[in-house]
């Protein structure tokens, strides 16, 4: 592989000037503010929401032939949840669990279930969570909470993530 600076002289012999651009990664609402601390991981999981648990489980267990977790309850989190894992990530699968269910609520504007979130794994929450509200993007809750896995999890707003509900959790 030819170096930049072989190519640009290669390219000068020849009477072309050629024009280097770089690519910014860092989004024209984030300038000037320093490099973060933490890091982005591997996507841990996709969230669906389900209208009938033994249902979506038996699709992905018996027709699909994946291996699925036991029903777990989250009382914490007003869910029911089920695992369906993929190699190199896993399906969330969500049920409401009690009257005050987020996953209740989504469930009457979606009948059918659908995708409810998304979960990001992070290096550092803590740190993730302070630099995200720096750069003005809101969280659902004021603290972190124990999620599925054990590890500390925050929401991010879905307006400020476009119209997406991310998940970030601990690695």
């Amino acid at each position: 592989m030819m170096s930049v600076s072989l190519l640009k002289a290669a390219l000068l012999t020849k009477g072309i000037r050629p024009v280097l651009r770089t690519l910014s990664t860092t989004p024209s609402h984030c300038k000037g503010i320093p490099g973060s601390v933490w890091k982005l991981g591997r996507l841990n999981h996709i969230a669906i929401a389900v209208p009938d648990m033994d249902k979506a489980t038996a699709l992905y267990r018996d027709v699909l032939g994946a291996q699925v977790s036991d029903r777990v309850p989250l009382p914490e989190h007003g869910v029911y949840t089920v695992f369906v894992e993929l190699g190199n990530t896993k399906l969330e699968l969500l049920h409401p669990l009690g009257e005050k269910s987020p996953i209740a609520s989504f469930l009457q504007k979606n009948r059918s279930g659908g995708m409810h979130h998304i979960c990001i794994e992070v290096d550092d929450i803590d740190a993730a969570i302070v630099d995200l509200k720096a750069r003005n993007i809101r969280t659902l809750s004021a603290e972190t909470k124990i999620g599925a896995h054990g590890k500390p999890v925050m929401f991010l707003h879905p307006k400020d993530c476009d119209g997406v509900l991310v998940e970030l959790e601990q690695a």
